[in-house]
């Protein structure tokens, strides 16, 4: 019967970069939803260490990273039981079957890509051919396990376009092989703002640390950043176009509490910022300590997270393996 139950799920897929510990913004933008999912997917989640060396990684650091990120994921409630969690690098269909789909994907439309576009401005002296093959690596993530949907935010939207497009193209020549793709907008995508600069996207990469809260950021910290994020002078806790500060702490305090903006306006009536952002932060501290208590447990278990990773890429390859299998056979490798 759970069997059957399960297969009866439609399949998504969602992977992380394990290039240092989450923000607010993608917590609340997407690792918050992820553990909800199982209720209505067959999950699948992966630590995407293959994607993080387009840029030139440091060994020592990526693999403490690695082992922290696929840590995190269990600290924000995936259940290595329930949903397939693995590393990416431990499951070699990946590899295999993105070689194969750069052989079905056209130059001109790899070229297009605005992540390429981006990243080789930035890292002008490693414009590497993986960084422009990003988006096969990509698409074999998905098409390996016969998603039906992939949870995107703006910046992915155009890898997806390009998946579905290599998807449809393979299966125009082959037969239908893969399962074209379909975005998931998830009920709560939050875009979380810069608190310094609530023009811009919360970066953990941003110069300025109190612009951003990491999500393993202690209750002080918290606090202090909040206390000094940017607003106006109106001092008025009113969501209201043009006013981005107050605004991106409305739609935290609201992704933290479950409160919209009419309830948040009505409680805070008639009180400054000053109130408000000491309300937000003590939103975000109760949040985010759960999570960062788990994580704090789980990192120091490195038996158990091994444990978990293993078995979840023996998971992953028990179906990853059948779709490389039934692309190689299509396209007329010699088996022996």
């Amino acid at each position: 019967m759970k069997m059957q139950m399960m297969e009866n799920k439609k399949r998504i897929l969602s992977a992380i970069q394990p290039s240092g510990l989450p923000t607010l913004g993608n917590y609340l933008g997407a690792l918050k939803n992820w553990a909800g999912m199982a209720r209505e997917f067959d999950c699948f989640f992966a630590v995407a260490d293959l994607h993080a060396i387009t840029v030139r990684q440091d060994p020592a650091l990526l693999k403490k990273q690695t082992l922290q990120m696929y840590a995190l994921l269990l600290a924000i409630g995936l259940d290595p039981q329930r949903d397939t969690l693995f590393i990416q690098s431990h499951v070699p269909e990946h590899s295999q079957l993105a070689w194969i789909l750069n052989c079905y994907a056209q130059f001109g439309e790899m070229s297009r890509m605005t992540q390429f576009k981006d990243k080789s401005s930035v890292y002008t002296d490693n414009i590497n051919v993986g960084l422009f093959a990003y988006p096969a690596l990509m698409a074999a993530d998905i098409l390996l396990y016969q998603a039906d949907f992939v949870p995107v935010g703006a910046d992915q939207k155009q890898h997806l376009e390009i998946t579905r497009d290599i998807a449809a193209r393979f299966n125009g020549i082959y037969g239908d092989v893969f399962k074209v793709p379909e975005p998931y907008i998830g009920k709560q995508g939050a875009r979380i703002m810069s608190l310094q600069d609530p023009s811009r996207k919360m970066s953990k990469s941003d110069e300025n640390l109190k612009s951003f809260i990491s999500i393993l950021d202690k209750p002080d910290s918290i606090m202090k950043k909040f206390k000094s994020a940017v607003t106006d002078s109106q001092a008025q806790v009113k969501y209201s176009p043009g006013k981005d500060g107050i605004n991106n702490l409305m739609n935290i305090y609201s992704c933290c509490r479950g409160k919209d903006y009419e309830e948040i306006e009505k409680e805070f009536e008639g009180r400054g910022y000053g109130d408000f952002k000491v309300a937000v932060a003590q939103a975000v501290i109760e949040e985010l300590q759960p999570v960062s208590e788990r994580f704090e447990r789980l990192i120091d278990d490195k038996a158990y997270l091994e444990q978990c990773a293993r078995q979840g890429a023996q998971k992953a390859q028990m179906t990853a393996s059948r779709t490389l299998e039934q692309v190689m056979k299509k396209v007329g490798f010699y088996k022996i």
